[in-house]
């Protein structure tokens, strides 16, 4: 997940004086605002807990008002400070740092304590609507929706709460997983938005903790629905729930994405009408690509500038399609091991609902960058791979020369 502050707002107080509010957002999503003095308390609180050697340097306190100048100083320096403590994994899993941004996302979205019914969706295009608190955190809602599908409490750890975005086409994109620091009722209903949803999938890319999972009858219920709807689109309540989020779709498979050959289709069509679930799984398991998560098409300027390239993540890589100019296919991957850093940041503020310019300037160059770790450390002159978020909401990858020999 990435942090970011792009935007100060100056804001009534309660006594009529004048604020200025910083605007965390979260992966290029408006998170919650907050003033100087709640980060300032934050940071008390962690040094007080963890240490003052362990705690990020934070900006100091200023006796007369802020500038335009100091203000956008100190907008930069609590950015900085957010996400160090962010991808610090002592600091940005503890209870202080998550609790306050979940405390500071109700309240910026003024959305009150109260049982509420929650819709999450299920790979196969059901819906289980469960009953919670609004303040519920992402594991307590789990755990409900666990308890209502009578799984056990020991395969919970194998699930997850995603977030998910339905396009004009009734495709759903992945957008991310739901995290510990959020409310998910708060999360889904600030968006404003019906083509938002939330979903159930397995949230492991190593196939060998599936046989954990098949060992139980729900499990296997929900692996099935996952895997299956990777090979068969099905529509449910007018949601297309396979198109793009669990594995591939049909028409992945007919771009090459997920290698099938017409014997592997035979038998998995086989399989499925004797309902023969566990040989169904493990035979998508034999297939290129399955459990990977793919992302929207991309252009790319390597090897030719306008190419088409495709990006998935699974089987710990990142792994790329590029479509020549001559329709022949190149592919690519870069074994990952841990995520440095991702930014996902746009120059348009066309998108989704709840969703701004990361840029101060909106017509400045914003880019998604991942440093990824291979099995040898590269040189640390730059990046692998960077994806530039463009106007039209389609990305440009640009590789660098290490990065080329992978193809």
């Amino acid at each position: 997940m990435h942090f970011s502050i792009p935007e100060t707002e100056v804001r009534s107080g309660e006594n009529g004086s004048t604020y200025v509010a910083y605007n965390i957002h979260v992966n290029g999503v408006l998170h919650c605002r907050v003033r100087y003095s709640q980060l300032l308390g934050l940071h008390e609180q962690i040094k007080k807990e963890y240490g003052s050697n362990v705690v990020p340097s934070f900006p100091p306190k200023k006796i007369f008002t802020l500038t335009p100048t100091e203000v956008e100083q100190r907008r930069e320096q609590l950015e900085k400070y957010m996400q160090a403590v962010r991808q610090d994994p002592l600091l940005g899993a503890s209870d202080l740092f998550n609790s306050f941004l979940r405390k500071a996302q109700q309240e910026t979205q003024q959305i009150p304590t109260e049982e509420v019914a929650l819709d999450i969706c299920l790979s196969n295009g059901q819906k289980v609507t469960v009953n919670v608190l609004s303040s519920d955190q992402t594991e307590d809602v789990l755990d409900v929706v666990a308890t209502k599908l009578d799984l056990p409490e020991d395969l919970v750890a194998y699930f997850s709460l995603f977030l998910v975005h339905e396009g004009e086409d009734g495709g759903l994109t992945f957008v991310r997983k739901l995290q510990e620091f959020e409310l998910p009722y708060v999360s889904i209903t600030s968006l404003h938005s019906t083509q938002f949803h939330i979903l159930l999938r397995k949230s492991y890319w190593d196939t060998v903790y599936d046989a954990d999972v098949m060992d139980n009858r729900v499990g296997l219920n929900l692996l099935y629905a996952q895997v299956r709807s990777g090979f068969v689109g099905r529509t449910v309540q007018g949601v297309h729930l396979s198109s793009r989020v669990s594995n591939q779709t049909v028409s992945d498979i007919e771009r090459g994405w997920i290698l099938v050959t017409k014997d592997q289709r035979r038998q998995l069509k086989s399989l499925q009408e004797k309902g023969s679930k566990k040989e169904f799984i493990r035979l998508g398991q034999t297939l290129k690509y399955y459990g990977y998560i793919k992302f929207d098409p991309c252009a790319t300027d390597f090897p030719e500038k306008g190419c088409q390239v495709i990006v998935g993540a699974g089987n710990n890589e990142l792994n790329f399609h590029v479509k020549l100019p001559n329709e022949q296919m190149k592919e690519g991957s870069f074994k990952v091991t841990r995520m440095r850093c991702w930014r996902v940041t746009s120059s348009t503020s066309n998108g989704p609902p709840g969703t701004r310019p990361c840029c101060q300037r909106p017509t400045a160059s914003c880019f998604c960058r991942a440093w990824v770790t291979p099995p040898r450390p590269p040189p640390s002159s730059s990046p692998p791979c960077i994806i530039k978020q463009t106007q039209s909401e389609s990305c440009v990858v640009y590789f660098s020369s290490r990065s080329r020999n992978a193809f």
